[in-house]
């Protein structure tokens, strides 16, 4: 495994390969990988003949009261689990790297971007947005895989390649969740003692969401009800938003008539946690 560290090594690289035909996949990641983001690179790794690995804690999607500094990091055991994967580049810029002195240009988005996530992070996205489109610039990937777990930023992304006319297709991996239901996330590392069976309330709302919609349940009120029902049973749990939104559009729905997409973000104790899960008639239990 090659591991890069600069934006032109980068680019020289990704041209090298294009060059002689091969297909890049590219899996952005900001590092302290579980096994969500493993089951994203096997995802690429069948995409493409080259896999390159982003390891990136971007600092323009943290708010100044988030925690950026206290994310958690192990840049030694990421580097070796990439390796047991087969990845081809690890790219592990610095900060001022990827923004160099003075950087005052940003992607954003004036729609969605202002809701739910985008509506108590401000500014959240637009930091998403911008430092993706600097990867897939010094990436140059045919393909780039995200999570579904955000499923928010993963529309998000998909609108950017739209409208910006990047050449990138995205693919998008299935929510990895604990034998006990908890979604995978770097953040679970915070969650101690009985915190961590409180943040089961995440997908225990959403799994009784489901359960109502496949029993016939289709007023999006009643739905999120009942989830808040579950969330508000946790002691230490706080809520930042229940919505259920159009799958397609995100638009918030009154009535599920069509595939949709149950989301909410809480706070176990002094971690925010996200998780969603999709409301249709085919949809898994």
């Amino acid at each position: 495994m090659l591991t890069i560290k600069t934006i032109a090594e980068m680019q020289a690289w990704a041209g090298a390969s294009q060059r002689q035909g091969r297909r890049i996949a590219l899996v952005p990641t900001m590092g302290y990988l579980h096994e969500g983001h493993l089951s994203l690179i096997r995802l690429a790794r069948e995409r493409a003949d080259q896999l390159v690995v982003s390891l990136f804690v971007n600092p323009t999607q943290f708010a100044p009261n988030e925690d950026f500094d206290r994310y958690p990091r192990d840049e030694a055991r990421d580097a070796a689990l990439c390796e047991a994967e087969n990845v081809d580049v690890l790219f592990q810029p610095p900060v001022d790297e990827m923004y160099a002195p003075g950087h005052a240009v940003y992607v954003d988005e004036d729609g969605v971007a202002r809701t739910l996530e985008g509506a108590h992070r401000p500014g959240h996205f637009r930091g998403v947005l911008t430092v993706v489109a600097k990867l897939f610039l010094a990436v140059h990937p045919d393909v780039a895989v995200f999570g579904r777990k955000d499923a928010q930023q993963l529309w998000l992304l998909q609108k950017m390649v739209r409208d910006l006319n990047f050449p990138v297709a995205i693919a998008a991996g299935p929510t990895v969740r604990e034998p006990d239901g908890l979604a995978l996330s770097s953040r679970n590392a915070y969650l101690e003692g009985a915190l961590r069976e409180q943040a089961l309330c995440l997908s225990r709302a959403l799994r009784e969401a489901r359960r109502r919609f496949q029993e016939g349940e289709r007023n999006a009120y009643l739905l999120r009800g009942a989830m808040l029902d579950i969330i508000s049973a946790a002691p230490d749990a706080r809520m930042d938003y229940i919505e259920i939104v159009d799958a397609e559009t995100f638009a918030p729905v009154a009535v599920v008539n069509r595939p949709a997409l149950a989301l909410l973000a809480v706070r176990v104790g002094g971690t925010r946690l996200i998780d969603n899960m999709e409301l249709s008639e085919g949809a898994a239990s």
